[in-house]
């Protein structure tokens, strides 16, 4: 009997808070899977060699990837596609998408394979020859990743268009697991580059998700190839200053990743696995509201409502700034505690973790500006505006490498932490300032009373967390798993609990709408409890 796939499929979310929600939720299910992967990686092999080469290896196939597709996705296809009304010229304009860019895609992947023996040593100079041969072995194996994840995207942007961002948000998850059987059952069979086949097997499970969900809207693939197509030409148009700024702060990774590889063993690795657990916060709430505004931005521009949009933003950032306050926090306090529990354990020993703890430090720094970076990048693509990020972002790429450079050579891997968190505050002042200067006001007056609120609030948090994890410290110890785990459980809850009984003492709406929100959704299984109990009685 044939299962109807519509009953996975629910119906448009129009509320951003609630298109948010899903898709926070789905890569908060994500971020675990890939903390859970880094922990499988990091105890299996350490910060060594095989780490090195293993993220080494993603560079020259993410690069692509972000290069055709990526730019063509958030700075072209979705406000194009949006803007054609007809369902008819949806499958029409993303039927000649996917014929121009996979074809695109897979002849670049393709030459890329036969020179990938040229470009490792190119990418990592510092690497000794073994180790340049195991990221050659990877990176050919993964450059089957961006074709798969190519043509996923471009359904994601399908998907995102017509808000259905469950299916949508569901795509990481199955990535990841992908990667984790990688890791797991893989390795045993095809020894190191078991680790790449993972990464094949979590793009194909991306795609395969995502194609349901699309043919369920109605879509059916045909070879189209129309270079002339007027929204063609205009995704063309629109993504040629993104793929630029896309390709300046991808070479701005390669950068690093060339700075890294003269660096210790290890060092690589060490700023790949702090990077990881930093951008967690920021696939949580800072790329989940941008993604889930985005649409409403782009049909403001289209109505020229320049109030909904000011709204739709102003409301955006709060949002962000409020959530990403309190991680900014917990991750500067219990960042120590943070590493170890996660990946401290088997070959990761404790010099790897005093070294990711302190560039995750230093990263933390920059949290607030990277959550709010896709918020101000997609505000200018609502406004068919994408050679401005370029230009900021050309600025922001050249600090980072420019302080990488001046760094290192005093604070080693960490000092990479320090240049990326300089370079990211930098791009965000920038933006902003560009932003308002080019459309108006973004209800500045409004996002600055709640950040001095939310200021007020984590700083209050800071006291309670620092004070919880050393009273806790000092109790059970800091020297077994547990006691660890017991010392970040409770100074990261008490510190949390301060932060929001403080906003809510002070009546700050995001609080207000959080907790309503929560009572809404506890309220039916409370009625529920008591009709049983009435019932019980009867």
């Amino acid at each position: 009997m044939m299962i109807s796939f519509k009953r996975f499929f629910p119906s448009p979310i129009t509320s951003i808070t609630g298109a948010a929600a899903i898709i926070a939720a789905a890569s908060f299910v994500s971020r675990i899977l890939a903390v859970f992967r880094d922990r499988i990686l990091a105890s299996q092999f350490g910060a060594g060699d095989v780490l090195d080469a293993y993220y080494a290896a993603f560079k020259i196939p993410d690069l692509i990837f972000n290069l055709i597709i990526v730019g063509a996705l958030s700075a072209g296809f979705i406000p194009v596609f949006i803007a054609a009304k007809q369902k008819k010229e949806h499958w029409y304009l993303t039927n000649a998408f996917i014929t121009v860019a996979g074809a695109f895609l897979i002849g670049v992947c393709g030459v890329s394979i036969l020179f990938v023996d040229k470009l490792v040593p190119l990418l990592a100079p510092g690497f000794s020859q073994i180790k340049l041969d195991n990221v050659a072995a990877l990176t050919k194996i993964m450059f089957l990743s961006p074709i798969l994840l190519g043509f996923s995207a471009i359904l994601g942007g399908v998907l995102q268009s017509y808000r259905a961002f469950f299916i949508y948000s569901l795509a990481p998850i199955f990535y990841n697991v992908g990667i984790i059987i990688g890791a797991l059952f893989l390795i045993p069979f095809f020894g190191v580059t078991g680790l790449a086949w993972g990464v094949v097997l979590g793009a194909v499970f991306h795609f395969l998700i995502q194609l349901f969900a699309v043919r369920h809207l109605g879509w059916r693939y045909k070879f189209i190839w129309d270079l002339k197509h007027k929204g063609l030409r205009l995704i063309g148009k629109l993504m040629v200053p993104r793929t630029l700024a896309l390709g300046v702060s991808q070479f701005n990774v390669v950068l690093l990743t060339v700075v890294a590889s003269f660096l210790t063993q290890g060092s690589l690795a060490i700023f790949n696995l702090a990077s990881n657990l930093y951008f967690v916060p920021i696939a949580l709430f800072g790329i989940s509201y941008a993604l889930a505004v985005f649409p409403l931005l782009s049909e403001k521009v289209v109505d020229r409502d320049i109030e909904g949009f000011r709204y739709y933003f102003s409301s955006t950032a709060r949002q962000i700034i409020f959530f990403i306050v309190p991680m900014t926090v917990l991750f500067f306090i219990l960042r120590a505690q943070i590493v170890r529990i996660i990946l401290g354990s088997g070959a990761f020993d404790w010099t790897d973790t005093v070294l990711t703890f302190e560039t995750l430090k230093w990263l933390s720094f920059s949290l607030f500006a990277q959550a709010i970076i896709p918020l101000l990048v997609r505000s200018f693509y609502a406004y068919q505006n994408t050679m401005t990020p370029l230009l900021v972002g050309l600025v922001g790429d050249a600090i980072t490498f420019s302080f990488s450079l001046y760094l290192v050579p005093y604070y080693g891997v960490v000092a990479l932490g320090m240049a990326f968190s300089i370079g990211s505050i930098a791009q965000v002042v920038g933006l902003w300032l560009t932003l308002r200067w080019k459309y108006g006001s973004l209800g500045e007056k409004g996002i600055v009373v709640a950040l001095s609120r939310f200021t007020c609030a984590g700083l209050l948090m800071a006291f309670v967390t620092q004070g919880i994890k050393t009273g806790i410290g000092s109790f059970v110890g800091t020297e077994t798993f547990i006691s660890i785990f017991v010392q970040g459980l409770f100074a990261s809850v008490g510190g949390l609990v301060m932060y929001a009984v403080v906003l809510y003492l002070m009546h700050q709406k995001e609080i207000i709408d959080l907790v309503s929100g929560l009572r809404k959704r506890v309220r039916p299984f409370i009625n529920l409890s008591e009709s049983m109990e009435e019932g019980e009685g009867i």
